[in-house]
């Protein structure tokens, strides 16, 4: 819980974080959200159904029990977000993956036996077999079917109806009349038929789970980039170490080399060079002094620094940050899936056919028993398997097959909003780029300078430093004594008498990296560095332009140093851009009807990842970009960006054929089943048949990123 404004009257605002594992697609969203609506003292909630969290703003007065209660009563559990944290996604996974594979074991097991009732055994041979079937089946249906059974409940028990309603009904009916026709002696059984149908809706619920469980919360990810802690220095002129949540404005903070900002401040006393890449972008350290602003998780490189605290915990850059990316994260999480949308109407068709079956049978004269058997034959045979495999089948596929070409897709819902992506915005540093400086003139060094350049180069942790020392690796670095490291010049030392150093030169143009080498009173020399673009780039470009999708530059970097850069992509840029800039010119393009793909690596890319349509980091990418992004492309290569568009659209044709394959077989069984001219049993192998066509169409997506 946390402090966020005041009401007209003067109350404070919190803002309350509710685990609520129950939800899970865009219905969930509306049911909650206006369900709360009209709550006292409640301003917003916001459902991020990806993460299964709910962000409440509300006055103080109003705890969080009554908040837990006020979700409770629309049907849906919650919880606290701490008292949740062992109870997520991953542990929802384990439980479905567990009742599946009982009820495929018993699926195996049913059908083995049903063998011999379907070859002609007759009297007490069958009557065993189907006792024995019994023995399994209800135990494995009281079990497996646990997962529909209390969303159903949940659903009814407030006035409400879901797609696991009529499909609880139909196993739970079937399963009861199955046994009483063992118990009775009758000649129809189908066990079979209730625990092969639990097997295949698990199958297409677990397959639905595992690509929610590979979108990871970016935000906690986030918050790990702050120091835990800093030395805090008193009047009294005693010091001692205070964790981040305990640093109070006004403090003062020792940040010693290489140590992170805890919060953010302006610098009392010190001078040194500042990695503000996850900030910013930019690649290169920035000089700091006296009476500059720095900001929490900025790493100080070379000198301690005193820091007056002006924004500590919540109220610190990096905090604010984490939050927009949560609120940027709830547009996407109002995306309604395909199969949601198809799924809306399923729920009260099937209710309504059932029911119509069971009392067009009655009025004709039929007993209560075969109007029963007709009426679970119509609810089995229009039970979703083929609607809720047609999705996560073909999302699997596709995801192995691009995992095999370099991209890791983390979200269930990506690759639908990776097909809809029409405009394309890039960050420049890591992500168009290499984002590792390389020395491009080393051949053109004096052999002598070299050893030099490579003794003072390690001295210094510098990306300039450090891609000499890539570029000269092999050589024999020369003895320099006296090395000192100056904040914002370079290093400096002794080599056989003579004065060298290695730092800042004046002759960099068009933003080209470059460092001067001196030695002793010689002409300097002119180091030139580089941050090469990713291999593929202007192919990538072009693939995407031949796809529809225009492109653009939003970075941090310089626009110099952009222009540099990207000469000759033909490509627009917008430079200098905070993260809330990025979000702003996501949210301009999104209201002229643009569906965003982003591509960015730092944590400054963090929130408009989260805000994009859709979204894609490289794989050398921060820990705060890899999570928040839908996917992760691996290697040097830009080309997999347009890989996974392209096996984006083959995928959503596939899921569009598996749905007209699923409404097709609707079309032909469910009149035949009407009429009665199908048993139960018949009604689960059509069913079982309809979802193996689905999932075979699926595999031809094996090679959808080739």
């Amino acid at each position: 819980m946390t402090a966020h404004a005041a009401l007209a009257g003067g109350e404070p605002l919190l803002r309350t974080v509710l685990a609520v594992p129950g939800a899970h697609c865009a219905g969930c969203i509306a049911k909650i959200e206006n369900g709360l609506g009209g709550m006292p003292g409640l301003v917003a909630a916001r459902l991020n159904v990806t993460t299964r969290q709910l962000t409440l703003t509300h006055a103080a007065s109003l705890q969080v029990p009554a908040l837990v209660e006020a979700v409770g009563r629309l049907g849906f559990e919650a919880q606290a977000l701490s008292a949740a944290a062992t109870s997520g996604p991953n542990a929802e996974s384990r439980r479905l993956l567990r009742a599946t594979a009982v009820a495929g074991f018993a699926s195996m097991n049913v059908m083995l036996l049903s063998v011999s009732v379907w070859s002609g055994a007759e009297g007490a041979t069958r009557d065993l077999f189907h006792l024995l079937s019994g023995l399994i089946a209800v135990p494995t249906v009281a079990y497996s079917g646990q997962p529909f059974f209390r969303s159903a409940w949940g659903a009814l028990r407030h006035g409400r109806t879901n797609m696991d309603v009529p499909i609880s009904i139909g196993v739970l009916l079937v399963t009861a009349l199955s046994l009483f026709e063992a118990m009775t002696g009758g000649r129809h059984a189908y066990f079979d038929g209730a625990v092969m149908l639990l097997f295949f809706l698990l199958v297409g619920r677990v397959l639905d789970s595992i690509m929610r469980d590979r979108a990871r919360d970016g935000v906690t990810a986030l918050l790990k980039q702050s120091a835990p802690g800093a030395m805090v220095t008193h009047k009294d002129g005693r010091s001692d170490w205070l964790r981040a949540e305990a640093l109070q404005p006004g403090m003062r903070m020792l940040v010693a080399a290489g140590e992170r900002l805890a919060a953010d401040g302006i610098i009392e006393s010190g001078k040194t060079s500042l990695d503000l890449s996850l900030l910013t972008g930019e690649s290169l350290p920035q000089s700091a002094g006296v009476g500059d602003t720095v900001h929490a998780g900025t790493l100080n490189l070379d000198a301690p620094l005193t820091v007056r605290v002006t924004a500590a915990a919540e109220d610190s850059s990096l905090a604010e940050i984490a939050r927009l990316m949560g609120e940027a994260g709830q547009g996407r999480s109002r995306y309604v899936r395909i199969a949601d949308r198809a799924a809306r109407l399923y729920a009260p068709a099937v209710h309504t056919l059932a029911a119509a079956s069971f009392v067009t049978w009655l009025l004709l004269g039929a007993g209560w028993h075969q109007a029963l058997l007709i009426a679970a034959a119509v609810l089995i045979i229009t039970c979703p398997c083929a609607l809720g495999l047609a999705v996560p089948a073909a999302q699997i596929v596709a995801a192995g097959s691009l995992m095999r070409a370099g991209v890791l897709v983390k979200d269930g819902t990506a690759l639908e909003r990776l097909a809809e992506a029409d405009f394309a915005l890039f960050d420049k540093t890591g992500t168009l780029t290499l984002g590792r400086p390389e020395l491009v003139n080393a051949r053109a060094m004096p052999e002598a300078a070299k050893p030099v350049a490579l003794a003072l180069a390690m001295a210094s942790r510098h990306p300039l430093s450090t891609a000499i020392c890539r570029e000269l690796e092999g050589i024999v670095p020369a003895r320099v004594d006296s090395l000192v490291e100056t904040p914002g010049r370079g290093t400096s030392g002794l080599w056989q008498g003579q004065p060298v150093s290695l730092g800042r030169s004046g002759e960099a143009r068009d933003a080209m990296l470059a460092a001067s080498l001196v030695i002793g009173g010689a002409e300097p020399v002119t180091l030139r560095f580089r941050d090469a673009l990713r291999p593929d780039v202007p192919a990538t470009l072009e693939q995407l332009r031949e796809l529809g999708i225009p492109s653009m530059i939003a970075t941090g970097d310089r626009a110099a140093s952009v222009a540099a850069a990207t000469r000759g992509l033909g490509l627009t840029a917008q430079t200098g851009m905070r993260p809330q800039d990025k979000l702003d010119l996501i949210d301009r393009l999104q209201r002229q009807g643009r569906k965003v793909l982003m591509i960015g690596d730092g944590l400054n890319d963090g929130p408009a990842l989260a805000a994009g349509h859709v979204s894609m980091a490289p794989a050398s990418a921060s820990d705060v970009g890899q999570n928040a992004a839908d996917a992760v492309f691996l290697g040097d290569s830009l080309l997999p960006v347009a890989k996974a568009v392209v096996a984006a659209r083959r995928t959503m044709r596939v899921v569009r054929q598996n749905f007209v394959v699923a409404i097709g077989y609707n079309v032909v069984a469910v009149p035949l089943a009407f009429m009665g001219m199908v048993t139960p049993l018949i009604a689960a192998l059509a069913m079982s048949g309809s979802s193996i066509i689905v999932v075979a169409n699926a595999l031809r997506l094996r090679s959808a990123a080739q």
